[in-house]
């Protein structure tokens, strides 16, 4: 990139977000002079050991629990697979109750077991997104070894009444698991009043460095572990703990409980700017997902006529980062599972793209974005067919 040019606008931060500068700060002591160990005996280890217990803490603060229940592993996705993994072996059921919108760490986890012979209940959502819990209630059953469903969903940023499922889950006794990837510094998560038995984080979403994830298991709840080695984590995660990355996800999680209600208001209030002009602006453009029962941080919309790749390369060229959904499924041709199970035609699905803002996003830069984005769209609608052009 040119010295002169501007900085891209980046709009992708379900996919991943930048480093805080006070992540990166927290972390180069122990990439340096703090190298340790934190399973060994001498004093240089015990400064790698202090720092994880003290992050484990910086994360229970997040999520008002005891540090004893934090977990740390490699990502969201590990996270998830040890939870599936860890209700199946300990209940030895067969039965797991999802949602069709789940993330890929988890639809694509449940398909591999239904190949294995388990069975998977994938329950529907409504044409906005959103889940009713009484069909959760519905689908457990005997035979029910865990149910899992997503705090918020990545791509439309909807959100789950997920307390209500997991008193359901209390009442069944049935073991449930969330996947909260995209919730930390966005929503409030209290785990004293939400009764989960599982849940999943990773610490790029949050602005910690990519390769570090967190499993809460609730405190009680026998737990089988996915890795098996040594006995790190108090023997639920085997493998040498990732020392800089934990403390960089412990700092995260402490400057994501500093900003929460930043992002509730400011981070909110240019969400909405964003995608309410956009739907004023351009003809043919639709919102996906509920409009208020969602993240704060997150606009998906279709355009109709106009395929998602190209109105993405199109940003891309005018220096903004976009997607069309998961960073996960980039390439697949297949149209979203998540949008399909929402209504949405295949056709429509392949013309919707995500817009995701952090507390970094500034009032500059959805004024950028905003100069560009409907004569963008106007360029690409004049080349199709006067029949496709939408009616204004």
């Amino acid at each position: 990139m040119s010295a002169l040019a501007p900085r891209p606008i980046y709009l992708d931060n379900n996919a991943t977000t930048a480093v805080a500068p006070e992540v990166f700060e927290a972390m180069v002591p122990f990439l340096t002079e703090h190298f340790g160990n934190p399973s060994s005996a001498y004093d240089l280890a015990k400064h790698s050991r202090d720092a994880v217990t003290k992050a484990r803490g910086q994360i229970a603060a997040l999520l008002h629990c005891d540090p004893r229940e934090i977990v740390f592993t490699s990502c969201g996705t590990e996270s998830d697979n040890a939870a599936l993994w860890s209700a199946l072996r300990s209940t030895g059921k067969k039965h797991i109750v999802t949602t069709q919108v789940e993330h890929s760490a988890i639809h694509h986890f449940c398909e591999t077991l239904e190949h294995q012979g388990y069975a998977v209940t994938w329950l529907p959502v409504r044409a906005d997104g959103t889940l009713d819990p009484a069909a959760v209630e519905e689908a457990i059953h005997d035979d029910t070894a865990l149910v899992s469903v997503m705090w918020a969903n990545n791509e439309t940023g909807v959100l789950f009444p997920v307390r209500e499922i997991a008193d359901i889950c209390r009442r069944k006794k049935v073991l449930f698991h969330t996947d909260a990837v995209q919730v930390p510094g966005k929503v409030p998560i209290d785990l004293r009043a939400v009764g989960a038995d599982f849940l999943a984080l990773s610490g790029h979403k949050l602005h910690a460095p990519k390769g570090i994830g967190v499993l809460y298991v609730r405190s009680g709840v026998k737990f089988v572990p996915f890795l098996v080695g040594g006995s790190q984590e108090r023997e639920r995660r085997a493998g040498t703990e990732n020392v800089p990355y934990i403390v960089g996800l412990g700092r995260a999680a402490e400057l994501a409980a500093e900003h929460l209600i930043d992002e509730q208001t400011t981070t909110r209030a240019r969400r909405d700017r964003l995608e309410n002009e956009i739907l004023r602006l351009v003809p043919g453009a639709h919102r996906n997902g509920h409009p208020t029962e969602r993240l704060p941080n997150t606009v998906s919309l279709w355009f109709d006529g106009i395929e998602a790749e190209a109105i993405l390369l199109k940003l891309n060229a005018l220096g903004i980062c976009a997607s069309s959904g998961s960073a996960c499924t980039t390439g697949s041709l297949a149209p979203s599972h998540v949008l399909t199970a929402m209504g949405l035609t295949p056709a429509q699905a392949r013309s919707s793209i995500r817009l995701s803002l952090s507390r970094f996003t500034t009032d500059a830069e959805i004024d950028r974005a905003l100069a560009v984005f409907p004569a963008a769209i106007a360029e690409l609608r004049a080349a199709l067919p006067a029949a496709l052009q939408p009616a204004r």
